[in-house]
């Protein structure tokens, strides 16, 4: 096996950890990854399979692939000790359902980009966002 085919082998495995960490399967993540000169930058999308909107989850930036991965990994094994939980409440341009989705985040403004992530501002309209009381 040459090494590409082992990175493979041990990005695939790695995604496998964080969907199982998550509670979550392949058709409701998005592993987004992007080079940047000498980075890879990854972005994790959650598709919420009720209202199949797409929200950022984390983004990282590692020496390649599965390094970006690891680092994804260890971020959602601590996230819960190190972010606050947020409840956003809101609502897709032309719809009339009230829909609530919740993020971790280091603060509103962040749980704010996270809902926002890769839309036009003006297609969501937000109607509250809570910081919820730890647990």
């Amino acid at each position: 096996m040459d090494v590409s085919t082992n990175a493979h082998v041990e990005s695939a495995r790695i995604q496998k950890q964080i969907e199982e960490h998550l509670g979550l399967d392949s058709s409701q993540l998005l592993f987004d990854f992007r080079p940047m000169e000498d980075r890879m930058r990854l972005d994790l999308i959650t598709v919420n399979p009720r209202h199949h909107q797409s929200f950022l989850l984390h983004t990282v930036t590692g020496y390649d692939r599965v390094d970006a991965l690891r680092k994804m990994l260890d971020y959602v094994r601590q996230s819960r000790d190190q972010e606050s939980s947020f409840t956003i409440q809101w609502m897709a341009r032309g719809e009339r359902e009230l829909n609530t989705s919740y993020f971790r985040a280091s603060n509103m403004y962040d749980a704010l980009d996270k809902l926002y992530f890769g839309r036009d501002m003006n297609t969501i309209t937000v109607f509250s966002v809570v910081l919820n009381p730890v647990s």
